[in-house]
């Protein structure tokens, strides 16, 4: 049969062959199928298997491949990635899905990153970070020992831990390596705070203190109080020091001459915690960038201006009971923007621009439960037994860690959270280093610290 010829046929015949149903086309095609022979059957074979397994994705526009990929879970794409090579180098590109994935997970997301691979690995080791912490196995112990007496007082910063005691010393300890790198001689310590070359101490005794760390000198002495101080803050660019006490009353001092510029009246029990913190929000009250002094007791939280320290008033108290019925507990957290504390109930959390509060989060057994520490994604956590990490947008437990017989403590100086920028949202760096530190019966330190993530 000529070319031309055939061709017309073979037009003629398809055209027939688009007519009839389906049933007839495979009757057709079996009938040429045995007529056919040994060239015809492998020229079969071999295209059959190109038209049965074509690849779509690799068919597919990339921009159109990413928006299909995005309705799969990650435990879905991470299986498809055996698929083909081609197939994970996709998936891998497809950063939207990955980042979406991380964030479900708790992770921080910087946004600044765009190595088409980086995402799909983050995630992987944000599952294995999350499955440690589900099966209670992200943390590990560690004791530091070197006092002889009752460590009251506790304060971490940027991987250092300083610990004050009742032997009349205080210490900074690398966390790191569990080595002493400074003693000193102190009084009796209930507060500690430190900076690279100062320690500030509160005392039994009833006065504040600064220290020299290199020469251990006391280069200054604060005295006004009539009762223990339990906790200070202080801020070099505004050259002030605050102090609370349980005489019941909040001092305001300068911090280079050790002069009393003001006391602050109002609270009814021991002043437990201070805390001076820029605000980062505005409202009738303060505008961003406003110094604030924060001031709790068993039962309040005071609010104050810092920078009209002379007739300072009270800008607002912060209660949860009108009867007194329930109790705070000692620890506080204030970012600027929003207010947290624990009390027999559960969690209270203040909008810092209105002073509403926003949520009350309930939890088993709460009487027990006090806060260490607050971010976006988490809570830090603890009881009597454990230490415990909520997701707080489900506002679930989500892991426990074991904890030993610690020396309790009602004004709360004798725990404390370690590194707390994770609470904002984990990101596979700040998952390191101290999470928890309680001082022991036997004078030592208990550590909790994570793991290295695998």
């Amino acid at each position: 049969m000529e070319k031309k010829e055939f061709e017309t046929w073979l037009e003629t015949l398809s055209a027939a062959f688009y007519t009839l149903t389906d049933l007839q086309k495979n009757e057709t095609l079996d009938h040429l199928i045995s007529q056919s022979g040994a060239v015809q059957l492998r020229h079969l074979s071999n295209n059959l298997e190109t038209l049965l397994k074509r690849d779509f994705l690799k068919l597919l526009p990339l921009e159109l491949s990413f928006y299909l990929l995005k309705w799969l879970d990650p435990e879905t794409l991470l299986t498809c990635c055996l698929v083909s090579k081609q197939w994970n180098k996709v998936i891998s590109a497809c950063t939207e899905v990955w980042q979406t994935a991380c964030r479900n997970l708790g992770w921080q997301i910087d946004d600044g990153v765009h190595e088409t691979v980086h995402w799909k690995k983050v995630y992987l080791k944000a599952v294995l970070r999350m499955k440690q912490l589900e099966d209670h196995e992200a943390f590990q112990t560690a004791s530091l020992i070197g006092h002889s007496a009752r460590v009251y007082a506790l304060y971490y910063k940027d991987g250092l831990l300083c610990t004050g005691s009742d032997d009349l010393s205080a210490k900074l300890w690398d966390v790191s390596t569990g080595q002493c790198i400074y003693g000193i001689q102190t009084h009796t310590c209930a507060a500690v705070k430190f900076d690279e070359q100062k320690l500030v101490t509160g005392s039994f005794d009833n006065t504040v203190a600064c220290w020299d760390w290199i020469s251990g000198a006391r280069t200054q002495h604060f005295r006004g109080h009539t009762g223990a101080v339990f906790s200070v803050d202080y801020n070099d660019e505004l050259d002030l020091l605050v102090s609370g006490s349980a005489d019941n009353t909040v001092k305001i001092w300068a911090l280079s001459s050790g002069s009393c510029l003001n006391t602050l009246n109002g609270h009814t029990e021991w002043v437990t915690k201070v805390v001076l913190q820029k605000c980062e929000v505005k409202s009738i009250m303060h505008s961003p960038g406003d110094y604030i002094l924060l001031s709790a007791d068993k039962y309040e939280i005071k609010i104050w201006p810092i920078g009209r320290e002379i007739n300072c008033k009270c800008l607002k108290t912060l209660y949860v009971s009108d009867n007194r019925s329930i109790c705070l507990q000692p620890r506080l957290h204030f970012d600027g923007k929003y207010i947290v504390c624990s009390s027999a109930i559960g969690l209270y959390q203040w909008d810092f621009a209105s002073y509403d509060i926003l949520r009350v989060i309930k939890m088993p057994d709460s009487a027990n439960i006090s806060l260490l520490g607050f971010g976006n994604i988490f809570a830090l956590l603890f009881d009597n037994h454990y230490l415990y990490i909520m997701d707080l947008r489900t506002e679930k437990l989500i892991s426990r860690w074991p904890l030993p017989e610690y020396r309790k403590s009602k004004r709360g100086s004798s725990f404390l959270a370690g590194e707390i920028s994770w609470l904002n949202g984990l990101d596979g760096e700040n998952d390191i280093g101290l999470v928890f530190a309680t001082s022991m019966p036997d004078h030592s330190i208990h550590l909790v610290l994570w793991k290295e993530n695998g």
